[in-house]
């Protein structure tokens, strides 16, 4: 029978023998290299494959796509498809040509209108007004006012009218402005008719080049056995720069219109009413002439 000192000679020669062989297995190899640890490179993805550099943007990728270029759109298009690029082009110039003067020239309208009233009914006698506005008559209400004068001054050529006769004259008076102010109306609503027409019709000048660009692309397509984005796109995006391009001339066009048909109907008006008061100034005078 083992006594407890043998027992307890036995177990601490266990622990001894379990201390040195974990001492020697940390040990390192002595076959192991002892320079220093090789670089770590990245490597770099295999041919074809597309790249997945997150590290921008919070770590969303961002595909790598071409700018539009409207002169690349324009050369790749087709012929039909460029003619009608140019037409709506050229609309779209002459649309604002004709924008830039008709504002121009309204605005110029207002303030001489706005400078004869000014002299008109500060006091002048009218034969002074007649003088200085016969020789110089560029815009509508100084004619309006010379041709009324001008039929007042011939019903006098031969004497003082008859009572008869009154009636008559004011009527001629009445009739040369009203003829006065639609002729000096129609010279001022020129060319209005082309920004009318550019703005219903550009639309659809527009839309028939894009028609017409969507069926090349079909027929790229039915050429080369392949529906991917990169055959169908480019056909899609010229045939939607004409549509573009229809807008963009018929926007303004129909924008301007409604505003310069508005102020020369306010401007119209406006005659009317000068035409109204100046024909009771010249009727008042007339009665005081044949009494």
């Amino acid at each position: 029978m083992i006594s407890m000192r043998a027992w307890y000679r036995c177990f601490l020669a266990l622990c001894f023998a379990s201390l040195f062989a974990g001492a020697a297995m940390a040990q390192a190899p002595t076959a192991a290299p002892s320079g220093p640890p090789a670089e770590v490179q990245e490597l770099a993805p295999p041919p074809g494959a597309a790249n997945t550099d997150n590290s921008m943007f919070g770590g969303f990728s961002i595909p790598d796509s071409g700018g539009f270029s409207i002169v690349s759109s324009f050369l790749r298009a087709d012929y039909v498809v460029k003619a009608v690029m140019i037409l709506l082009l050229l609309a779209s110039l002459w649309s604002w040509a004709i924008i830039f003067n008709k504002a121009l020239t309204l605005s110029a309208l207002k303030r001489k209108a706005s400078r004869f009233e000014k002299i008109f009914w500060s006091g002048p006698s009218l034969d002074d007004l007649y003088q200085q506005f016969a020789a110089k008559n560029d815009h509508p209400m100084a004619a309006v006012f010379v041709a009324a004068l001008r039929e007042w001054r011939r019903s006098f050529e031969g004497g003082t009218p008859r009572e008869s006769q009154v009636t008559g004259i004011k009527d001629r008076i009445d009739k040369a402005m009203n003829i006065t102010i639609l002729r000096e109306t129609d010279g001022i609503e020129r060319q209005l008719g082309f920004l009318a027409t550019v703005g219903s019709v550009s639309p659809f000048i527009g839309l028939f080049g894009t028609v017409w660009g969507i069926m090349n692309s079909f027929s790229a397509i039915a050429a080369r056995h392949d529906t991917t984005l990169a055959v169908v796109a480019p056909g899609i995006a010229e045939a939607l720069f004409a549509t573009a391009l229809g807008l963009l001339a018929a926007v303004p066009a129909v924008i301007f219109y409604n505003r310069f048909v508005n102020e020369i109907g306010r401007y119209t008006n406006r005659l009317d009413a000068f035409a109204e008061e100046f024909s009771g100034i010249l009727s008042r005078q007339l009665d005081d002439k044949v009494r």
